[in-house]
């Protein structure tokens, strides 16, 4: 048009209108072909494009439907907050009523299973189970009134259980411990009995017998007499259920003297131990006396029965 325009005459504008018009059919011609040599993809596209934007409409309807659904779970959930902290509040006191209850169902089995520990001796699980108990029953449960005897009950045996726990270690250390030297002696007495000459062999031979002084000096601590060390084997030493108690002497005082350590009696284990010393000594110096006599005599029997003509 702008070149129309311009033009000095009829003529020109003419010349010039027909090669325009040329040109554009020329155009045409061209589109059309191109469109039908690319109809397929061009068909493609669009129904691609179409697809897409309907996608994406989609999308904004949901995006938009989804946030009035959270602006109404908000407006809901601020409108019961009140109910939801009040049904949260009560669901943690569910919670603990039936720990609580729990609780007290295995405290009621504590008498008997106490019972079954100490006959069978083993003192370490019953004091652990007797002290958790009791702290229990005046600690969370002391407003329970339904669990006064038993309150009751286990707090007497707590302030009893120490005693049983000093006689068994008195037992150990002064007791069982000579035993184990007036056995080796009768061992000694038979195997003297069959040689010629008896006064070869010794009666007693205590130097290889393990002392509870002895099992402190031994390499079990690296370093002897140090503290640091016996606390910590006094903390190591854990009680088997399926083995004899009192196998190993040793370990099974030092199970005493920690069950005692947890009932908090080692005050009285070593008074109790230091008022008894005396008349354990002499029970010990009694016994050895009798079982040196004894076995003097029956020597002497022996030797007069060899002596004897056939």
């Amino acid at each position: 048009f702008r070149t129309l325009s311009t033009s000095d005459d009829v003529e020109d504008r003419e010349t010039e209108k027909g090669r325009l018009e040329e040109a554009y059919e020329k155009r045409d011609r061209d589109l059309d072909e191109l469109i039908v040599q690319h109809y397929t993809e061009l068909t493609t596209a669009i129904r691609t494009y179409q697809s897409i934007t309907e996608r994406i409409t989609n999308s904004r309807n949901k995006i938009k439907q989804v946030k009035e659904n959270l602006l109404s779970c908000k407006m809901l959930l601020h409108c019961k907050r009140d109910e939801l902290r009040k049904l949260w509040i009560e669901g943690i006191e569910h919670k603990h009523v039936l720990n609580l209850l729990d609780e007290i169902e295995n405290i009621k089995q504590v008498p008997q299973k106490l019972e079954q520990c100490m006959a069978s001796k083993h003192y370490l699980n019953a004091t652990d189970m007797l002290v958790s108990a009791v702290d229990s029953l005046e600690g969370p449960l002391l407003q329970v009134e339904g669990l006064s005897d038993l309150r009751l009950e286990l707090h007497s045996k707590k302030m009893n259980m120490h005693l049983v726990l000093i006689d068994e270690l008195h037992r150990h250390l002064y007791i069982k411990s000579t035993n184990r030297v007036g056995q080796r002696s009768k061992e000694r007495g038979r195997i003297s009995s069959l040689v010629k000459d008896a006064s070869s062999v010794p009666l007693m031979d205590v130097t290889n017998l393990s002392t509870p002084r002895k099992f402190l000096e031994t390499s079990q601590f690296s370093t002897p007499g140090s503290a640091s060390m016996r606390e910590t084997s006094l903390l190591e030493i854990k009680e088997d259920t399926d083995l004899d108690p009192e196998e190993n002497s040793t370990v099974f005082m030092g199970i005493l003297i920690k069950g005692l350590a947890k009932l908090k009696k080692i005050p009285e284990t070593v008074k109790a131990i230091q008022d008894r010393l005396e008349q354990e000594l002499k029970q010990i110096v009694k016994r050895s006396t009798t079982q040196v006599a004894d076995n003097g005599y029956q020597r002497a029997e022996n030797l007069s029965q060899e002596n004897q003509p056939r």
